[in-house]
């Protein structure tokens, strides 16, 4: 029984300790409440928006949204190019992952940014739709 419980927990951790899987919406496309055209369409998703993948199927995908609400969305519409959206009032995107560096520019709540990268130590680094690129506290933003 003691093995059994070491094994759970270790099996627990390296869960835990995975990465998540974040996709795009391609283009705008529609969530539905199961992996069917022919089930209950919930709502059209814009675009860029960032998606946790949960489960992945072979023309379908369960995915999460920010909110934590589950959808299935058909995997044509993904994109692997991912995109974080901005979940405060507004945040600040500075030259450098420091509070002490210049403004790039103000990011607005739900704003979808281009993500490109992590550097491990709070900031995510970004490029706006324009091409303005800097960083952002990754607590700013959901999809990282």
């Amino acid at each position: 029984m003691k093995h059994l419980a070491t094994s759970l927990l270790l099996l627990l951790a390296s869960q835990a300790a995975h990465a998540f899987d974040f996709v795009s919406v391609a283009e705008p496309a529609i969530l539905y409440d199961a992996n069917s055209l022919r089930a209950k369409k919930l709502f059209v998703a814009t675009r860029y928006l960032p998606l946790e993948q949960v489960v992945v199927l072979d023309n379908w995908v369960k995915v999460r949204d920010n909110s934590g609400k589950l959808f299935w969305i058909e995997k044509r519409n993904l994109s692997s190019k991912r995109y974080v959206m901005v979940t405060v009032p507004s945040a600040d995107v500075l030259r450098s992952p420091d509070e002490g560096f210049g403004l790039v520019f103000k990011a607005t709540q739900q704003l979808g940014l281009e993500w490109l990268g992590n550097n491990g130590s709070g900031w995510v680094k970004v490029r706006h739709a324009d091409g303005s690129t800097g960083f952002l506290k990754s607590g700013d933003v959901w999809g990282d």
